[in-house]
């Protein structure tokens, strides 16, 4: 079968026009009776299962983001990268035990909701605002930079043009259906997207493997870069900034996951629109099941890029085989331009199996920009228009300022994202500078969720406070990494909403304050033996690649 001038076979683009095809129709199809009224647009109905609700919360994390970005950054710093991922496994655990029963029991729609409930309005507005500006400028720019990258290198189409291929795509289903659109396509997302990169791994470590196959291609890596198996990275290893060794363990990326996984809106949407806080929590624990196996997708490939460009004999293996199709010297990857790893290594894969690669990446893309979209419309209509704009707006009012805030935000975003490109880890840059408002965030809940005595004037304060402490903390003279940046903002700002609560109140309690009881973290043992098994694996994983 003729292959295109940029890899691309006949085969390729039926496997992938034919997942385009279901995605839109399942999404328009699967909306019809929830797209009329807000709980049906912005929370499904509450009709959620827990299968759906962990796929696609998976399918939500699972972007560009990763695919590209971490990779990238497995293909520079390697194994360790998978931090991001083992850790989440027990976030998502720590969160649906001590998180949703509480979210589950105050019927919210949004996050900032909460905030108002516990605070007041006036820390939901900063907050709500603080996340829309997010969503735009930093998340949905950089799935869409991401997503763009890969294609453009895959199919030789200009950024742009990738960038606003992925945007409408996204656009068809989830702009007009709503969440339901959003969750019952990332089944089948989640479900391409594992297919797809479980094929990527398998081909790419197999070609390194030769006639050794997979596990001798797995050995050859574990041979000559076992510097790229260690999940513990020394003082004197040059990506210690990003991955500060043991601090890893104990610092900041708690805080990163946690702000993540529980106070994030387009990720915890889909609890809220579970059929109850146990099928919430089952879909939590599913999620992290499915966390374990993400770095085998996405982080391996990543190496196996590495080990190719650095092994003389696999590098004439691949001239002889593929010839000029991988030895662009614009679309190889390396320690500057290390997001090329990913659809570097999907390239040199035989027909079928690229458009399957293809369509799982679009899948990890369009489904995030998606849950994104969403998330961003239902902030903006539930904590500002319908707040501050229009309090006696009919519910299709409501869906239909949802619908255009979507869009406007889209087209933001579109322009912002080839700005990205000045970039060598783009996975680094997401985290470093969601890192300095995720810290702030995650104090103002930890302490509203479990301190009673917290106040609305030292939360307020807290958060507003929280951006400088992370500005100077980044800008001082010391080299410190910006995980342990996290980490010091949080304890700081932490502080700041102590100090300040009992400075300003003369109560005990604050009268918002919520009232916690065993009965209140009380799982079912289903639940109890995930968390014990998940727990488990990752102190196993940690043992092994230490």
């Amino acid at each position: 079968m003729e292959t295109t001038q940029q890899g691309l076979a006949a085969i390729d683009w039926i496997i992938f026009a034919v997942y385009a095809i279901v995605i839109v129709a399942v999404g328009l199809t699967v909306s019809k009776k929830n797209r009329a009224s807000t709980e049906g647009y912005f929370l499904a109905g509450k009709s959620i299962p827990w299968w759906a609700v962990g796929a696609s919360l998976i399918a939500a994390n699972i972007s560009a983001e990763q695919f590209i970005g971490m990779s990238g950054s497995g293909f520079v710093i390697g194994l360790g990268i998978s931090a991001y991922e083992w850790m989440a496994a027990i976030t998502l655990l720590l969160v649906a035990k001590f998180f949703m029963p509480i979210f589950i029991k105050q019927g919210i729609y949004t996050i900032p909701e909460f905030v108002e409930k516990r605070f007041n309005q006036t820390l939901k507005t900063i907050l709500a605002v603080f996340w829309i500006c997010l969503y735009i400028f930093v998340n949905l720019s950089s799935v869409l930079y991401l997503g763009g990258t890969a294609l453009q290198i895959i199919m030789g189409i200009p950024m742009m043009y990738t960038v606003i291929g992925l945007a409408l795509f996204a656009l068809v289903y989830s702009v007009y259906g709503g969440l339901s659109s959003v969750v019952w396509t990332d089944v089948i997302q989640v479900a391409v997207l594992i297919i797809g990169g479980f094929a990527t791994t398998y081909l790419s470590v197999s070609f390194v493997g030769g006639d050794a196959g997979f596990f001798g291609g797995l050995s050859h890596m574990l041979d000559v870069a076992p510097e790229h198996f260690k999940m513990i990275l020394s003082q004197g290893d040059p990506q210690f900034k990003n991955l500060p060794g043991v601090a890893v363990l104990i610092g900041g990326m708690w805080v990163a996951n946690l702000y993540y996984w529980g106070f994030n809106q387009y990720i915890i949407q889909r609890t809220f629109a579970s059929k109850s806080l146990d099928e919430a929590q089952k879909g939590l624990a599913f999620a992290a099941f499915l966390k374990l196996i993400t770095p085998i997708i996405v982080v391996l490939p990543g190496i196996a890029a590495y080990v190719i460009l650095n092994d003389p004999s696999l590098q004439e293996k691949l001239a002889s085989t593929f010839g000029a199709l991988v030895s662009n010297a614009d679309s190889m990857p390396s320690l500057e331009h290390a997001d090329r790893a990913y659809p570097w290594v999907a390239q040199f894969l035989p027909s079928g199996f690229k458009g399957l690669v293809f369509a799982a990446l679009a899948a990890a893309i369009v489904s995030s920009l998606a849950s994104m979209l969403n998330s961003t419309a239902t902030i903006f209509t539930m904590d500002i228009y319908k707040t501050y704009i229009d309090k006696n707006a009919s519910e299709l009012k409501l869906v239909n300022i949802g619908r255009l805030t979507a869009v406007v935000a889209l087209v933001i975003a579109v322009f912002v994202a080839p700005m990205l490109g000045v970039l060598d880890q783009a996975f680094q840059y997401i985290q470093e500078y969601t890192g300095l408002v995720s810290p702030g965030i995650l104090a103002v809940f930890l302490c509203g969720l479990f301190w009673k005595h917290t106040t609305s004037k030292g939360a307020i304060i807290g958060v507003l406070a929280s951006i400088p402490i992370a500005l100077l903390l980044k800008f001082l003279p010391i080299s410190m990494p910006f995980m342990d940046q996290m980490m010091y903002t949080c304890v700081l700002t932490i502080a700041t909403i102590v100090f300040v609560s009992l400075a300003t109140s003369e109560n005990d309690d604050d009268p918002k304050g919520i009232v916690l009881t065993a009965d209140t973290f009380k799982t079912s043992g289903g639940f109890a033996v995930a968390s014990y098994a998940v727990m488990i694996i990752v102190a196993v994983l940690y043992a092994v690649f230490w």
